[in-house]
């Protein structure tokens, strides 16, 4: 029988101590029954002595200190899963929001899961698919990487999401592939646009969907993706699948832990966020991963927005050490109508040289990749000295980087939202493209493969 305590002493913000307290535990679920008869959710957050202090899911309006009643569950925040999550959509908190019968689970599972023991791990090296140039050719992403996307106020990263969503796959495999998308604190607005998208393209079909809305209560954030990496663990791990799990915005996810450390009277770090950001950050991302002897991988995509697009601030620069790389989305490539906007340049995914390479993609996968970047930088410079200097002060070759920089952008980086490129395609646009430059100029790419890949001038 559950103890029941009328001793609530304080409720600041989403934090209620409840003193007097006997056997309670870290992290341990809460029931709380107002003097109303209404009851919410709640979770241990910090045992001092006898008192508890309890977070609140559901918020801490109309509560009564005198007449509540709380009882420790004796159990962690769970998530039940099934393989019929597919397809379904869920609240920030784990339950059924889309209109259809409630799931049967086949167990529930602790959301906080377990760390992955570094012996048990299995390294990536196995290309994943997302249809758009940028990455796949030139930031490849592989199974059981964590790859985050740094975007700033108003760019397109929602666009980018739900096409990585529709379009990401494992090519040349028939084992089962999923998409778990966790929007964390976002609009009804874009709540809108993922649903429709991804009901409208058949992506929701192979989808496990969670949804926590900017009006829901900020603790709820702090939830969300744990949920999402739960059901991706249990698919990947459990049910041999291969799950892609894509987390927007992980902005909002770090606002809502320093709205709570803050309500806690805790010391704060850098712009205000908690000094343990970096190790709450890293439970999430390191969440990723492949096991030795399983089938299942668990790749992530975080996407966040750098306030004020600045990449020093804690959010972004703590995440970027935590994951392998980063995909950064560009203001000024935006303006100019590219779609995606992708920054080639600053971008880079760690693990792209394990993924790449005949078997896996093709054989001139990475001499064309390192010769695209070298060729864009170049073009770049030039055209930065043409502003200065003009265009006459340019050599024929310069002016042919230039040439390539303009056609790079135009017809490579700028592939539009619904266009689905495979790998092949992408190199073979690639070819299509160095072809502008003389031959001499191609250092990074041997003879024998300039010979068998490079178009014969018109």
């Amino acid at each position: 029988m559950l103890k029941e305590y009328k001793t609530v002493s304080e409720v600041v913000g989403p934090l209620m101590t409840v003193k007097g307290v006997e056997g309670v535990k870290f992290d341990e679920l809460v029931d709380i029954e107002m003097q109303t008869g209404e009851r919410r959710r709640g979770q241990v957050l910090e045992i001092n002595g006898d008192e508890a202090v309890v977070q609140l899911f559901e918020g801490s309006t109309g509560i009564n200190l005198k007449d509540t009643k709380v009882r420790f569950l004796a159990k962690p925040l769970t998530l039940d899963v099934s393989e019929d999550m597919i397809g379904r959509t869920f609240d920030g908190m784990g339950r059924v929001n889309d209109g259809g019968p409630d799931l049967i689970p086949e167990k529930s599972l602790d959301i906080n899961g377990i760390a992955i023991n570094p012996i048990a791990r299995d390294y990536p090296d196995e290309f994943i698919q997302t249809g758009i140039s940028t990455i796949d050719h030139l930031n490849t992403l592989v199974r059981g990487q964590k790859l985050p996307v740094f975007s700033g106020s108003g760019l397109p990263h929602k666009e980018l999401a739900a096409q990585i969503a529709r379009q990401a796959s494992v090519t040349n495999s028939d084992e089962k592939f999923a998409v778990v998308f966790a929007a964390i604190g976002i609009t009804f607005e874009e709540a809108e646009f993922f649903m429709n998208d991804f009901k409208k393209t058949g992506a929701i079909d192979r989808s496990v969907v969670f949804i926590n809305l900017a009006d829901d209560p900020a603790i709820e954030r702090i939830a969300t993706p744990r949920m999402a990496l739960t059901a991706a663990e249990y698919l990947a791990f459990e049910k041999d699948m291969h799950v892609l799990v894509i987390m927007t915005d992980m902005t909002n996810y770090a606002e809502a832990l320093r709205e709570i450390s803050a309500a806690r009277r805790e010391v704060p770090g850098r712009r205000g966020f908690p000094g343990y950001l970096y190790t709450n950050l890293a439970t999430l991302y390191e969440r990723a991963g492949r096991l030795t002897g399983t089938k299942g991988s668990v790749t992530q995509i975080p996407i966040l927005t750098m306030p004020e697009d600045d990449i020093t601030h804690p959010i972004p620069d703590l995440t970027g050490y935590i994951t392998e790389g980063q995909i950064i989305l560009s203001r000024e490539l935006y303006n100019q109508g590219y779609q995606p906007p992708i920054d080639v340049l600053p971008s880079l995914s760690r693990l792209k040289d394990k993924g790449t390479g005949e078997g896996k993609t093709r054989e001139d996968h990475a001499a064309t990749m390192n010769q695209m970047f070298s060729a864009y930088a170049q073009g770049k410079e030039a055209k930065e000295l043409s502003a200065v200097l003009g265009e006459a002060a340019l050599s024929e070759t310069d002016r042919k980087f230039v040439e390539f920089t303009n056609k790079f952008e135009k017809e490579y980086v700028n592939q539009g939202n619904y266009t689905n490129r495979t790998i092949q395609e992408t190199l073979d646009l690639a070819w299509d493209l160095l072809k502008v430059l003389p031959r001499a100029e191609l250092k990074r790419i041997k003879d024998d493969m300039l010979d068998k890949y490079l178009p014969k001038g018109e």
